[in-house]
């Protein structure tokens, strides 16, 4: 795979980008509706064929991808590319701010799709504060044919991050639980795909059930718990290989895996005689697995902090469900959930200060996020199942799935950490147990 972030320049292109002001402060709080964003097609200086289909077309799919993972947060309104003229090349960096001020927009995105003699692609973005006609973002990718969603998800990242100042986490992916088959009787088969539900890949065959997969910090394993032979057991599935491995010899149940921030640590649940507590082992495999946890409860479902430091788990010692902190270490344990319900399936959030959970009462199952040190609860969706949630790169999106009512389908959907905006990721089949990875290399 040939990929290059970013293009220095472009042929076209004038001097740099002027220093721009943002127009506005991007928020925990911004409302729904966010701020204007026009995305028309990109431009192409000739409308030629190439392995992944005619310039202008692709440059019309930027657009769509740029448009949809803006849309993907609660602070941006995206208008386009549907219904708006394609531009033209001598548009890419002299805008009609007149014609986009009139649509009331508050930026404006403009590129290009071009063709290279040596069979690959150049995508230019550039993005336009509308009111001041002034240039914020230029950026350049030059990929193979078969990576253009990645360079529009890139485009993405790059507006994203200059208007909002957080970090990029559209240029990403997602490992999750493929399902089919009726209620009762589900086939749950290892799968991945990008952010937004495109480049669908299976991993797995579905001869053996599979849950809770999460990707390595370096994108190059999953780990996963297996059903075979009636046990549940923790796996490393390598990408580039298709191998997998044990994580244990244990005879012993084992579930709930999470990678340590540094990869070098694999976190699981281990069941030995009736009582299930917290582990860690080293992920090269080998080795003696540590025991975190001693009480005579369910210890499960630990997650790391950020920094390595600190593990959240939930376990029922109290007499239900609730959510517990404690170093990575197994020391200074203490529980920071006190509300109505159970909680389960903490998941730390990469920026450190939320804690999201699911939350089971009222005969159903939402989910919420808290401080780590329990303050501040607040649930994000109101459906009869949404469980297990998975941040983010950024910590600013949380993915999960839905269970529906009576026919036992499931979704991954997917909110914004306001709660403000919530919608479902399509993929081929039915989907749970979502696990999004870090920003790709």
């Amino acid at each position: 795979m040939r990929l290059s972030f970013p293009v220095a320049l472009f042929a076209l292109a004038l001097a740099g980008p002027a220093a721009a002001q943002i127009t506005g402060t991007i928020t925990d709080e911004t409302p729904a509706e966010g701020f204007v964003v026009a995305v028309p097609p990109l431009a192409t200086p000739a409308d030629v064929a190439t392995p992944a289909g005619q310039t202008g077309e692709l440059g019309r799919k930027v657009a769509e991808i740029i448009s949809n993972d803006l849309n993907a947060t609660d602070v941006f309104s995206p208008k386009g590319p549907a219904g708006l003229r394609a531009i033209a090349m001598g548009e890419v960096t002299a805008p009609a701010f007149g014609e986009w001020a009139a649509m009331n927009a508050e930026n404006l995105v403009h590129g290009f799709v071009r063709n290279n003699t040596d069979g690959t692609l150049t995508i230019g973005c550039y993005l336009y504060d509308v009111s001041l006609k002034s240039e914020m973002v230029r950026q350049g990718y030059v990929v193979g044919p078969r990576d253009w969603r990645r360079a529009a998800h890139k485009c993405a990242d790059a507006i994203y991050s200059r208007l909002s100042g957080e970090n990029p986490f559209f240029d990403s992916r997602i490992a999750y639980i493929a399902e089919t088959g009726p209620k009762g009787n589900r086939v749950k088969r290892l799968a991945i795909m990008d952010s937004d539900g495109a480049n669908h890949r299976f991993i797995t065959n579905g001869q053996a059930i599979a849950l809770t997969p999460r990707f390595s910090p370096d994108y190059k394993s999953i780990v996963y718990v297996s059903y075979i032979e009636r046990r549940a057991r923790v796996y490393v599935y390598d990408i580039a290989s298709g191998r997998q491995r044990l994580v244990t010899e244990s005879p012993n149940q084992t579930f709930s895996p999470r990678w340590s921030p540094n990869g070098k640590t694999i976190l699981y649940s281990m069941s030995v005689g009736g009582n299930t507590d917290l582990y860690s082992v080293s992920a090269a495999g080998g080795g003696t697995p540590v025991r975190l946890t001693d009480s005579p409860a369910i210890e499960t479902g630990g997650s790391y902090s950020p920094d390595g430091s600190k593990i959240v788990f939930e376990s029922d010692r109290s007499g239900k469900q609730q959510i517990y902190v404690m170093n990575a270490d197994g020391t200074a344990q203490q529980r920071i959930s006190f509300g109505n319900g159970n909680y389960a399936t903490p998941e730390w959030s990469p920026r450190g200060n939320l804690v999201a959970f699911t939350k089971i009462g009222g005969g159903a199952f939402r989910i919420g996020v808290m401080s780590p040190s329990g303050g501040g609860e607040k649930l994000l969706t109101n459906s009869w199942q949404d469980e297990a949630p998975t941040w983010s790169p950024n910590g600013r999106v949380i993915q999960f799935f839905r269970t529906y009512q009576g026919s036992g389908k499931t979704s991954v959907m997917q909110v914004d950490v306001t709660g403000a905006k919530e919608r479902r990721i399509e993929t081929p089949v039915d989907g749970s147990d979502p696990a999004w990875g870090p920003l790709l290399p």
